[in-house]
């Protein structure tokens, strides 16, 4: 029934979740020597959760390693500024899909009390 209800968004907001992980491991991880940042692409995780792949599968084929503009010497590939700006991309998104399932929500709740 989720999946009628809600459409897409229960999977998006899944798939933000998982990003939002991601993401802040790979803050978490800037000082860490030979740290390797990773991203996933939405619209392709997306696409394959919409083509009947778990969400977990749709995240591991979706994973890419980042590339950075300016490699640091120990290895490691986290760019802090673009981890951070990122991460707030996400939760813009991640707001945005929640306050459509809320509505939703509220809609459904509303049709089932009679108003």
């Amino acid at each position: 029934m989720s999946d009628t209800l809600f459409g897409i968004h229960g999977t998006a907001l899944a798939l933000r979740s998982q990003r939002m992980g991601i993401l802040t491991s790979n803050i978490a991880n800037a000082a860490t020597p030979g740290y390797k940042a990773r991203d996933i692409d939405f619209a392709a995780a997306l696409k394959a959760s919409a083509a009947g792949a778990s969400d977990d599968r749709a995240i591991a084929t979706a994973t890419r390693y980042r590339v950075p503009v300016m490699p640091s010497l120990d290895g490691n590939t986290v760019e802090t500024m673009t981890e951070q700006t990122a991460f707030a991309e996400n939760a813009v998104g991640y707001s945005a899909t929640l306050s459509f399932i809320r509505g939703r929500v509220e809609t459904v709740t509303r049709a089932l009390k009679g108003e």
